[in-house]
């Protein structure tokens, strides 16, 4: 460990404190099973947070890492929920990243968010285990807004986004409302995905989005 790292942990202190505090039961909350980086914005501390039963201390980092092209000195990450987010183990959201949420946000065991992406999450967000999320992605299951036809009927209603297992999703991906990834898929570079694929053991990329390599296996 660095003397940086050493001096951002001791940073943290405050923030993971009243994260834990206001989220978890007293004996759980003294375990610190999450850790705030000092550069996270608490903007909206509501709603709920869900662990596994099996607590460990530091099992999830909010706001740390490091990706060598941002400067994370100067990089925030920004906390706003009022809704739900479930923790199915361990999980890392990295430095400069956005979490909104008024639904329900399911992220698996072993989730990895590197770094400035967003989670957006107005009805049902759900991510398996072992997923990995590059930089500067996107992912939204709502268009904030809604559009109504001439008999005033809302005609772009929330959707899911369901994430499968074991699935890599690369920098500058846009995963939008009623998107379906299956498990052991990578999807590329500069993706929009928003409707749903079936197959596993596959690349997936382009705009439209179509498989572009089958039977393929990736590694960490």
């Amino acid at each position: 460990m660095t003397a940086f790292d050493f001096f951002n942990i001791i940073r943290s202190i405050p923030k993971t404190l009243r994260f834990n505090l206001h989220y978890f039961p007293l004996k759980t909350a003294l375990k610190l099973p999450v850790v705030v980086s000092h550069r996270t914005y608490l903007r909206e501390l509501h709603g709920k947070v869900e662990l596994p039963e099996n607590v460990e201390t530091a099992m999830v980092k909010i706001g740390f890492g490091d990706v060598g092209h941002y400067d994370r000195k100067r990089s925030r990450m920004i906390w706003q929920v009022s809704g739900t987010v479930s923790f199915g183990g361990k999980a890392s959201i990295g430095h400069g990243s956005k979490i909104s949420v008024r639904g329900h946000l399911s992220l698996g065991a072993d989730f990895n968010m590197t770094a400035e992406s967003t989670i957006v999450c107005a009805k049902e967000i759900s991510f398996g285990r072992d997923c990995l999320l590059s930089w500067d992605i996107l992912v939204m299951d709502t268009d904030e807004h809604p559009l109504y036809n001439k008999e005033n009927e809302r005609i772009n209603p929330d959707k899911a986004i369901i994430v499968g297992n074991h699935v890599w999703i690369g920098c500058k991906c846009v995963l939008l409302k009623g998107a379906e990834v299956p498990d052991n898929t990578v999807v590329a570079a500069g993706t929009m995905v928003k409707s749903n694929f079936s197959s596993e053991y596959q690349v997936i990329g382009g705009n439209p989005p179509a498989i572009l390599k089958r039977d393929i296996r990736w590694e960490h």
